[in-house]
């Protein structure tokens, strides 16, 4: 296969005003890093290096439009201005190495305030929320916990809604100062928004509660209000619990579809297809976690929805990738721990789908030293293998 003719993981897509060079995209991953919500070097380095690596689009992690709802202690955030201009350095380096940059906007709501996966994942104690140097409060569409150990949110009233809206808003147009390609808007995983999806996290009866409509009103209302602060020209994403894992009576794919076709009418472009979350029990989904077993999510509200989705976990082959591709049960191909493992995973399934076979995709940098070696190590195994000194 040549580049004439290259995979349909190695076509370009393009997304409004944005084309990507592929579709890998290197999904959101929490690096609890950050200092006061400013990226920091390790920001520079983990997310760079994924340019390096072939990835067309790079996803940062979750970034707190509210510093109430902030994940973990060292969470990045937009909810300033002074925290545009660590993340523009970010941008730049990204862009300079020949891939696009996303903002994943989200605010945690009743999940706000765990540690690290790395120290076991826990809620936060009040004790400890209330000595942090910014503010924290676990917000919710009712006051019901996420699980054990979560002490209860605040249920929103109505002039706190419009504040968490406006929020994500100046998020956007900060996220746009940076320089930023694409936001996507976190409403899965048990979060804010997912919270106001859920009928189990949702016992409201006013406008924001109640049926499908008024628990869709959240999401709908940030999405429309962040179209129209984000440049025309620039995507927009939503990553999406198709189901959240809740049992019978939860958010399902039916709710996930109607939810997907509205949110393509106020201007969301792709919708990022995971799953689970609401609860801390519903963080392992009663799903078997096979390859790709989330991509009969991206497949069913592509087909149904009639939008561009993005398949997430468990891809690790490029085989695996180019198949889902082919068979249309996804636009886009999201890889997280993969990526972690193999920054350079891109160029490697462009290697093994013989996309490049000359190391041209590679950094000049790399790619001149890699061809350079090549030959040389093609007869050293070839030696190797003949049982040749």
């Amino acid at each position: 296969m040549t580049d004439l003719h290259p995979p349909l993981l190695f076509q370009p897509l393009a997304l409004r005003g944005l084309t990507l060079r592929n579709r890998v995209v290197i999904s959101p991953m929490c690096q609890h890093a950050a200092d006061g919500g400013h990226a920091t070097p390790w920001h520079l380095v983990h997310l760079g290096k994924f340019a390096l690596g072939g990835a067309a689009l790079i996803l940062t992690e979750s970034t707190a439009v509210d510093p109430r709802g902030r994940i973990g202690t060292a969470d990045l955030g937009l909810w300033k201005d002074s925290q545009v201009a660590p993340l523009k350095a970010v941008v730049d380096f990204v862009h300079a190495n020949g891939a696009a940059i996303g903002v994943q906007l989200a605010h945690a709501g009743r999940k706000a305030g765990s540690q690290p996966l790395w120290e076991g994942g826990a809620a936060l104690s009040e004790a400890t929320l209330a000595a942090d140097a910014e503010p924290w409060q676990r917000l919710g569409p009712s006051t019901l916990p996420a699980g054990p150990g979560w002490s209860a949110p605040a249920g929103l009233d109505a002039a706190g809604i419009e504040d968490v809206v406006q929020r994500f808003a100046d998020a956007a147009r900060r996220a746009d100062a940076a320089g930023v390609d694409v936001v996507e808007l976190h409403f899965g995983h048990g979060y804010l928004v997912a919270s106001f999806l859920s009928p189990h996290a949702n016992h409201r009866s006013d406008a924001w509660g109640g049926s499908l409509e008024g628990r869709m009103r959240l999401a709908l209302d940030i999405a429309r209000r962040v179209r129209t602060v984000w440049p025309a020209h620039k995507p927009l994403f939503a990553r999406l619990s198709v189901v959240d894992g809740s049992g019978e009576g939860g958010w399902s794919v039916d709710d996930s579809i109607v939810l997907a076709r509205a949110l393509a009418d106020c201007g969301v472009d792709v919708v990022d297809c995971s799953s689970g979350g609401l609860t801390e029990e519903t963080r392992a989904l009663p799903v078997p976690r096979g390859l790709g077993f989330q991509v009969p999510f991206a497949e069913r509200l592509r087909s149904e929805a009639g939008v561009k989705t993005q398949a997430v976990g468990m891809i690790v082959d490029p085989a695996q990738a180019e198949d889902i591709l082919d068979r249309g049960q996804a636009d886009l191909i999201a890889i997280g721990r993969e990526a972690l493992h193999d920054p350079y995973w891109p160029h490697h399934a462009a290697a093994a789908l013989g996309a490049d076979p000359g190391y041209e995709r590679w950094p000049l940098r790399h790619g001149v030293w890699l061809a350079k070696r090549a030959p040389g190590l093609a007869r050293a195994r070839a030696d190797q293998a003949a049982g040749n000194p």
